[in-house]
C-alpha cells in the first residue's frame, strides 16, 4: 500500500488546526493565530507515531500525551480544570468531525486508504476541508474581534495584606460597583481558594450584598494595596471573600469599576 506521507501530514495539520480553532470558538478562548499553528503542527507530528513498533495501549497514551501538549501550547495552563475542559472539547470535536467523515465514507462508498478517504481518485478529506475551513475561520475571526474587546478587561493582580502577597488573575466587571455602606470603600471579590493563610488575623467588615437567593453579608478585609498590571497600585479597597468559585475560566478576583477612577 502506498502512503503519501506529505499529503497525510498536511491533511493532519489542517484538521488539527480546525479542531483547535473550533475549541477556541466553543470555549471563547482568546488565542493567537501563531499558537493555533504551533499547536496544530505538534498534533500533525503524531502521524509518525503510527510507524513505531508499539502496541495499541502505548499508542493510546502517546496520543493522549500529544493532545495534552497541543492544549498546553495553544491555550496555555491556568488550572487543572481549565486544561481538562480544553482537552475534553478537543476530543469531542475530533469525534464529531471523525464521525462525519466516517458517515460520508459509508453513505457514498468512499474507499479508505489509511487516514484518507477516496472516491474515484478524489479525497473526501480535501472536500471537507474546502467546505469547513472558510466557515470555521470566518467565525473564529469574528469571535476573536469580540474577545479582544472583552480581553482588555483581564488583568494580573497582586493583593498585599500585611506580609502576605496574593497573586491572581482579575476580571474588571462593569457590574461590580459594590461598596461598604460605612466608609464607602469599593470592594473587589476574591475566590477564597486563593487565600493560603489565616485571614481571621485581620479585622473583618460585613458588607451587605444582593444575590439570586436574596440579601446576605459578605466577609470583607482591608488590603494594604492592590497592584494591577497596566493600571497601577490602588489603596483603600476592601477584599470581599467569595465562598463559591468564580464562574469565569481562569479568573480569581472580580475587580471593581472604581479601579479606573481612583
Amino acid at each position: 500500500m502506498k502512503i503519501y506521507l506529505d499529503l497525510v501530514l498536511i491533511l493532519n495539520f489542517i484538521f488539527d488546526f480546525l479542531l483547535l480553532t473550533s475549541v477556541s470558538m466553543f470555549l471563547r478562548r482568546n488565542v493567537s493565530l501563531t499558537k493555533l499553528i504551533i499547536g496544530a503542527f505538534i498534533g500533525s507530528l503524531s502521524i509518525f507515531v503510527l510507524f513505531l513498533n508499539i502496541n495499541s495501549i502505548e499508542l493510546f497514551f502517546i496520543k493522549i500525551f500529544i493532545s495534552i501538549i497541543m492544549c498546553l501550547i495553544t491555550f496555555s495552563y491556568r488550572n487543572f480544570k481549565y486544561t481538562l475542559k480544553n482537552l475534553f472539547y478537543l476530543y469531542t470535536t475530533s469525534m464529531i468531525l471523525g464521525g462525519f467523515l466516517y458517515f460520508i465514507n459509508i453513505e457514498f462508498s468512499y474507499k479508505q486508504v489509511g487516514l484518507v478517504f477516496y472516491h474515484n481518485g478524489l479525497s473526501i478529506n480535501v472536500v471537507v476541508l474546502i467546505i469547513l475551513s472558510p466557515i470555521i475561520l470566518y467565525f473564529y475571526t469574528k469571535q476573536i474581534k469580540e474577545l479582544k474587546n472583552n480581553y482588555s478587561n483581564y488583568y494580573k493582580v497582586k493583593i498585599k495584606m500585611d506580609k502576605h502577597i496574593i497573586k491572581c488573575n482579575g476580571f474588571l466587571d462593569t457590574g461590580n460597583k459594590l461598596k461598604d455602606p460605612y466608609m464607602h470603600k469599593p470592594v473587589i471579590i476574591l475566590d477564597k481558594r486563593k487565600i493560603v493563610f489565616d485571614i481571621n488575623e485581620f479585622e473583618m467588615i460585613l458588607v451587605p450584598i444582593i444575590t439570586a437567593s436574596g440579601t446576605s453579608l459578605m466577609k470583607c478585609y482591608k488590603a494594604d494595596y492592590i497592584d494591577i498590571d497596566g493600571i497601577g497600585i490602588k489603596y483603600n479597597f476592601l477584599i470581599g471573600i467569595m465562598d463559591e468559585k468564580i464562574r469565569i475560566d481562569g479568573v480569581d478576583v472580580i475587580l471593581n469599576t472604581k479601579i479606573l477612577e481612583e
